[in-house]
């Protein structure tokens, strides 16, 4: 290996009354990182800032890569705000690579034939997926997995593929296998080595990760690795032969066997590059030109090793703007030199949590190993304790929840045995729960980031943090892997508790309970009216009284969910009920701008015959409705004066029709493309699946609107990963996804179960409603809820899939209850004249429809006459400048 000289120069000042250039080549998670650095060290406003990036967009998320097939789109990826490089002035030029650098000349050329002087230049040109040498590895069908555009390219192949093999079984490669599986194909991994995940787990925690994968139905085959790639007639992939002379057929291939530095540039400039690769640096970055930095997975570090996990890469990517800002007098002084790193790492890898840190492989003189196995629920756990009882490291496997704890804890003592560290909740003489109070302040809760518990400390005592979000901004904390949230939640609430802060949860001024809270009461006293729950459990001064605009018709919504549980009536405009409702619930219509009421009849999975079609035609004509075909699959009817609500209701009720629940927090639709019956790409029957799902979760009560979709293929035309909840076939079933949401804040939804059969999806999905109903706040959708409930998804698929609470049977009866007792709210409501009584404009004049009601024409159909209030004859002008 080239070695450094002992005392590199400092890196030249750039000369008096000139702004001098510094040149970022590579625009990825390190790089961006970087930039950043540069911008809080003032280094921005001193300095003309140049990236060259070879992709096409900017930096994003690479450690969540495959989130892309779980529904994250790559602007979801993105690590960069849109406003940043305008806001510091930093000229980005997306998809044009460097290919030169002149040291002499201090000049970068990039593909597009651009050439930039540089004052400083820093290299973070990442690395490259290392391809194995085999026969046939450039057929069509094989691919790397590295970026966005690599995913897309397999995305695309897989859709004609039935089987697919991965070589190599570490990080990438099992997430490589995870998303293949979730593509629908039958997934191989292949893996040189003896087991899965050689460099983080030993031979126990490789068995124990090695069961728990196969019994999701992918194949591993360990200590062969790939021969040929056979290729037919057209140069596409069948088979891979192997070195133990076995075969596998297969129509796709995806190399995922580790990667390389992507050194070229500093090799063809002249810069010194490690024997096995790696731009040989000093401690502050810099290599033996000491106006060139390299940082990252391109940098081999001063102790002689390249580091490709993104936490080694942000300390560098300090240390370089650390050098930079101090040779141009900004900053506020130089940072740590970069001699290392702790590798330690966590990881959800096909939905199994894998853990190391510290001396994993139990590598040093004397030490001692405290395991614990339990092959039947895939877990593996094994603590590597040294001479003096402390702690050196670990390997876990199937459950890593002590890793927050355990990892800040190497190198000291713990303050319990290692084997009660070990031992599961419930095992005699085990489950020692270790609180941020174990942990010294100097403790690094953020391995991404390097934060300290006292940095997180001071963001709340010291900068009035007083949020997890708030948390994060101040100290970037959990923004990076997110595998440390949990710990610094905890770390802030502790901190916040000491500090006398007291934080009311409450849902309002009435009630000290929070959403959540006043859901179990009812459910569990079997509370039937509000008044009851108010005066049993409102706060003192509350007592007796009518409650708020928040609490009522939050309540009314609890009660309503629960009825059939707990005896209440669950149509929502009998007795008090009726006052608790929002103003769309009190006619059960939606009321829109100009005072007319909407009627939205049910239209399940998007299906409808020609006949009720003609009968929607007709009402429409007859009131003289404004008629919309809306994304949701439904028929919208605008313009009723609510004294004709029950009219059209008693024509649609008696040609087939019922509430579409648009007026309510309640289901709205299950969208759903043709399906296999129709279409050629189809590979299940989404239409019944749709049609199933919308019969069976109408009416059902919530926090907020439900909507879902099903998709017939994984061309996902029914938009499902944006629902909070939707389903995609596959060839084997049904995928689950929740969480999504369009609008306003748009997000993917999550996926939660794969693969599954009719009856298990709609049992999940009673699981996972009926759980979001029981937990969430007031008006929060599941998106929301799934991001704010402690442990997330990962929770969540605990409590809905494993029933790790034990409270599936219950929410599978809630949702039974709510099934056999639905019934239709308007059907209801005709049968019953007292009910019908509320629907008129005037009370004193019931018959008398509101003159301020009005339409105009408008292409063939009306729309709302708009008056101001100030004068009924005064037009509203419009943006066009017409009036209206």
């Amino acid at each position: 290996m080239t070695s450094m000289p002992p005392h590199p120069e400092a890196t030249p000042a750039p000369k008096p009354g000139t702004t001098p250039t510094l040149v970022l080549i590579g625009h990825g998670m390190v790089g961006q990182r970087f930039l950043e650095e540069l911008a809080d060290r003032g280094v921005t406003g001193r300095a003309r800032v140049v990236v060259l990036c070879e992709e096409p967009r900017p930096a994003y998320d690479r450690v969540q890569l495959t989130s892309y097939f779980a529904g994250r789109s790559p602007d979801d990826l993105s690590l960069v705000d849109s406003d940043f490089m305008a806001r510091h002035g930093i000229e980005l030029h997306l998809g044009d690579p460097a290919t030169a650098v002149d040291r002499t000349a201090r000049t970068v050329t990039a593909r597009s034939g651009l050439t930039v002087r540089y004052d400083a230049l820093v290299l973070a040109t990442g690395s490259y997926p290392f391809v194995p040498p085999v026969p046939g590895k450039d057929s069509a069908g094989c691919f790397v997995y590295r970026t966005i555009e690599d995913l897309l390219a397999i995305e695309e192949y897989a859709k004609e593929a039935r089987t697919g093999v991965v070589v190599g079984g570490g990080l990438l490669g099992l997430e490589a296998a995870g998303a293949l599986k979730g593509l629908g194909l039958r997934t191989h991994i292949v893996e040189f080595a003896p087991r899965l995940m050689a460099l983080q787990v030993d031979e126990g925690g490789g068995r124990a990760l090695r069961r728990t994968v196969e019994e999701m139905g992918l194949e591993v085959h360990t200590g062969v690795g790939g021969k040929e790639i056979v290729a037919d007639a057209d140069g596409a992939v069948t088979a891979m032969g192997l070195s133990d002379d076995s075969r596998i057929e297969t129509d796709l291939v995806v190399f995922s066997a580790g990667v390389r530095p992507r050194d070229q540039l500093a090799r063809d400039c002249g810069l010194p590059v490690g024997d096995r690769g790696g731009i040989v640096v000093d401690e502050r970055c810099r290599t033996t030109d000491p106006a060139v930095y390299a940082i990252g997975e391109c940098a081999l570090a001063a102790d002689g090793r390249v580091y490709g996990l993104v936490a080694p890469g942000y300390d560098m990517a300090r240390t370089a703007a650390a050098g930079l800002a101090e040779a141009l007098g900004a900053g506020s002084g130089p940072a740590d030199g970069f001699t290392g790193a702790d590798l330690s790492t966590k990881l959800k890898l096909l939905g199994v949590d894998v853990a190391s840190f510290g001396d994993a492989q139990g590598t040093t003189d004397g030490c001692l190993d405290v395991v614990y196995s339990d092959a039947r629920s895939g877990v593996y756990k094994k603590l590597v304790i040294g001479a003096a009882g402390e702690l050196l490291g670990g390997v876990l496997v199937g459950d890593a929840e002590a890793y927050g704890m355990l990892r800040p804890l190497t190198g000291s003592v713990p303050p319990v045995s290692p084997e009660q560290l070990v031992l599961p909740a419930g095992a005699e003489g085990g489950a020692a729960a270790l609180g941020p109070s174990a942990l010294p302040d100097s403790a690094v809760l953020c391995n991404c980031h390097n934060v300290t518990k006292g940095t997180v400390r001071a963001a709340v005592t010291e900068h009035s943090c007083g949020t997890l979000p708030e948390v994060k901004k101040c100290t970037k904390a959990g923004t990076g892997c997110g595998s440390c949230v949990k710990s610094l939640t905890a770390v802030m609430n502790d901190e916040l508790a000491a500090s006398g802060a007291t934080i009311d949860t409450g849902l309002c001024g009435c009630f000290p309970h929070t959403r959540a809270e006043l859901y179990e009461i009812v459910r569990t006293l079997r509370l039937t009216t509000f008044a009851e729950l108010l005066d049993s459990h409102g706060r003192p001064e509350a007592r007796n009284g009518d409650g708020c605009e928040i609490c009522k018709p939050t309540v009314g919504s609890i009660i309503a969910s629960l009825a059939p549980s707990v005896g209440a009536d669950g149509y929502v405009l009998d007795g008090e009920q009726a006052a608790l409702q929002d103003t769309n619930d009190h006619f059960l219509a939606n009321l829109q701008r100009n005072g007319s009421y909407s009627i939205v009849p049910r239209i399940p999975g998007g299906e409808i015959t020609p006949e009720k079609l003609i009968v929607i035609g007709e009402v429409a004509r007859d009131f003289g409705l404004y008629t919309k075909i809306t994304g949701g699959q439904r028929i919208d009817l605008f313009g009723a004066r609510v004294d004709q609500l029950p009219q059209v209701w008693a024509r649609l009720v008696d040609a087939g029709f019922e509430s579409g629940h648009a007026y309510g927090k309640a289901l709205r639709t299950v969208k759903s493309c043709v399906g296999q019956t129709w279409c050629r790409y189809g590979v299940q029957d989404s239409v019944r699946m749709a049609i199933d799902l919308e019969l069976r979760y109408r009416g059902l009560r919530s926090p907020h609107k439900l909507k879902s979709a099903v998709s017939g293929c994984a061309r996902e035309c029914a938009e499902a990963r944006g629902k909070d909840f939707g389903v995609i076939a596959t060839s084997n079933g049904w995928n689950l996804y929740v969480g999504g949401n369009g609008g306003a804040d748009p997000r993917h939804a999550d996926l939660l179960a794969q693969d599954l059969s009719d009856a298990e999806l709609i049992r999940l999905i009673d699981r996972f409603l009926m759980f979001y109903i029981r937990t969430a706040d007031r008006l929060e959708r599941t998106s929301a809820w799934l991001e704010r409930i402690e442990g997330g998804l990962d929770h969540v698929r605990d409590v809905v899939v494993h029933d790790s609470l034990g409270l599936c049977d219950e929410l599978e009866a809630l949702m039974a209850a709510h099934v056999t007792h639905y019934r239709d709210e308007w059907a209801e409501t005709l049968a019953d004249p007292e009910r019908l009584a509320r629907f008129v404009s005037f009370v004193n004049a019931p018959d008398a429809p509101d003159p301020s009601v009005r339409f105009v024409p408008e292409r063939d159909q009306v729309k709302p006459d708009l008056t101001l209030l100030a004068g009924p004859t005064l037009p509203v002008r419009t943006l066009e400048g017409t009036s209206v």
